[in-house]
């Protein structure tokens, strides 16, 4: 848990200095581009549970 709390802690700082310094987020602008790496997350751990 600590870990995710530091990561999002980080990643908070990050879109904020990008967007204090008017560069690009290195981000998916739209919530379907999020949803995609989220399911290319599951599809790994699914993968890795099944053990293929």
């Amino acid at each position: 848990m600590n870990l995710t709390i530091l990561a999002l802690i980080t990643g908070l700082v990050a879109g904020g200095a990008f967007t204090l310094l008017k560069l690009p987020l290195p981000a998916p602008p739209t919530l379907p581009g999020v949803v995609g790496i989220i399911g290319i997350f599951l599809g790994a751990k699914i993968v890795e549970f099944l053990k293929f």
